[in-house]
């Protein structure tokens, strides 16, 4: 199958989005559209790049069918309408997890410096406090501010992995 970027995953490129491993940015540029998912990974595999991340790039919606490999064409929903309905249809929320707090904060880094990245020139301190961050005292002591910042419902993802 032969993949290419999608317009997400230039955004998110050239944003250099926390969702994006060192191994998956350098493998993202080989999608062209012209190579197959498995000459990129023979290309990428001394960098460790393997089929998961592939298929991870395709669920963020970075990578796409190139035309020639796509399926029949299907209605799809705007990426606005598209979260909305899976919120919709998301389950009840899990209780909480007996994670410890340094799982959390592995997981609460990226997605708080998502957030607060997108907020551009109007969030750079905020960002820079995300990123000096060290642990997780110190994103949950950054929260408040970032909820402020981008509104409770973008910051639900980010309250999970926080508190969950």
């Amino acid at each position: 199958m032969k993949l290419t970027k999608t317009d997400v995953g230039q955004k998110a490129f050239k944003e250099r989005s926390a969702l994006f491993s060192a191994r998956q940015r350098s493998a993202f540029i080989l999608f062209d559209g012209q190579k197959t998912v498995a000459q990129v990974l023979a290309a990428t595999a001394g960098m460790g790049l393997v089929q998961a991340d592939v298929d991870y790039m395709q669920e963020q919606g970075f990578l796409a069918p190139a035309l020639d490999q796509a399926p029949a064409p299907v209605a799809r929903l705007a990426s606005a309408e598209l979260v909305e309905h899976a919120e919709q249809t998301a389950a009840p929320p899990e209780p909480p997890s007996n994670r410890t707090p340094q799982e959390r904060y592995s997981d609460a880094k990226p997605l708080a410096t998502k957030l607060t990245a997108g907020l551009g020139l109007r969030g750079f301190m905020l960002n820079l406090s995300v990123e000096s961050a060290v642990g997780f005292d110190d994103l949950l002591t950054l929260f408040p501010k970032i909820q402020d910042a981008v509104g409770a419902k973008a910051c639900r993802e980010l309250e999970r992995a926080l508190k969950g």
